[in-house]
């Protein structure tokens, strides 16, 4: 009981007027000094927790999901406030739907009314020049829930200060399937025909069956036999013999085969130049700047097939123990400042690094 009491105290002081406002000037205070140091450019969350928060406050877990969407304003507006350029966010896995019915239909629904406010004119994202994005399977969406989508990214089109990807329904390994199969088809094409080249194989293959052709009529001319067999051993000799080196398939000298038949022969871009960046290129999150930090809450440490592809060697990734609906900036501020300070750390160390090896080779 006493408890409850200091609890309702806490509640009412941290609402009246003079404590609200002394805390947002601490709020503005402490952001400004983020922005004095480095920034993390991209940022992803696992919005982790709502229905444990939901189960541990006794409420309806439609309720948690609810408050969820509270917190990411809140997260979004110290991200933006801060210098943050991308924020991407797990909403909804594809594994997801595994769930009941009534809280996949009451999460899509929440969506549409949630991404409607989100995008208001004047709202959070418009004030900070953020345009939305989602990312991942949009076949696997009701029609009712992709109009609220298209409408909200076609109000925040115009935006082009920061990024907001929202990843529903979204896997990694789902993102990474697409962006290969669009990269086989791209290597599937031919080049454009003025790019076509001269076939190796066939121009060999064309002067090895000439050379045989000429070294058999000259035995067969010195041959004591008959006038019918010089006559059928001449018209097998100057026939197109295919050489036991040449590949199959090769248009060979005499065949009527069109375009090909003049030595050209359809070129497709080489596989051996596929290289990670462009797989990158093929991704949802092409011509995004490297993911700097990963935020997952609710204590679960793993990924959950989120971002397997832009998680890199310099990717820092946090797990915090609060569940997503109390996440707020006195939780991310302490990691805003540790990322901080292992970056100046890190850029110290290798410029060291640097100035190390410069040293030796002066000396040498």
């Amino acid at each position: 009981m006493a408890s409850m009491h200091l609890s309702q105290i806490r509640r009412w002081l941290l609402q009246s007027p003079p404590v609200e406002w002394g805390i947002m000037q601490l709020r503005e205070l402490l952001i400004g000094a983020l922005r004095q140091g480095s920034i993390p450019q991209h940022v992803a969350f696992v919005m982790d927790g709502n229905r444990r928060f939901a189960k541990s406050h006794g409420i309806e877990t439609v309720e948690g999901h609810n408050l969820g969407f509270e917190a990411l304003a809140r997260v979004l507006e110290v991200c933006y406030k801060s210098g943050v350029k991308v924020v991407t966010v797990y909403a909804f896995s594809i594994a997801n739907f595994k769930r009941s019915k009534y809280e996949v239909d009451a999460l899509m629904d929440m969506a549409k009314v949630k991404l409607s406010q989100l995008a208001q004119h004047g709202d959070l994202l418009d004030r900070y020049g953020a345009c939305i994005r989602v990312l991942g399977q949009r076949e696997l969406i009701k029609d009712d829930v992709l109009e609220a989508i298209d409408r909200a990214v076609n109000m925040t089109a115009k935006n082009k200060d920061a990024i907001l990807n929202i990843c529903c329904p979204y896997t990694s390994h789902d993102e990474m399937t697409t962006a290969i199969r669009d990269t086989v088809i791209d290597y599937s094409r031919p080049l454009p025909s003025q790019q076509r080249s001269f076939s190796e194989s066939h121009i060999t293959h064309t002067i090895r069956s000439r050379h045989l052709s000429a070294g058999t009529l000259k035995v067969r001319s010195h041959s004591p036999s008959s006038g019918a067999t010089s006559d059928t051993e001449e018209s097998i000799s100057t026939s197109s013999t295919l050489h036991p080196d040449s590949p199959p398939g090769d248009s060979m000298e005499g065949e009527d085969d069109g375009p090909k038949s003049e030595g050209f022969r359809d070129t497709f871009p080489d596989p051996e130049t596929i290289t990670p960046e462009i797989l990158n290129d093929h991704m949802f999150t092409a011509g995004l700047p490297p993911l700097d930090l990963l935020v997952r809450t609710s204590g679960v440490e793993r990924l959950s097939d989120f971002m397997l592809w832009q998680c890199h060697q310099d990717t820092e990734i946090v797990f915090l123990k609060c569940l997503w609906p109390e996440f707020d900036l006195w939780t991310f501020l302490p990691v805003l400042v540790e990322w901080q300070w292992k970056r100046r750390n890190g850029l110290e160390r290798e410029k060291g690094s640097r100035g190390g090896i410069e040293k030796l080779i002066k000396m040498a």
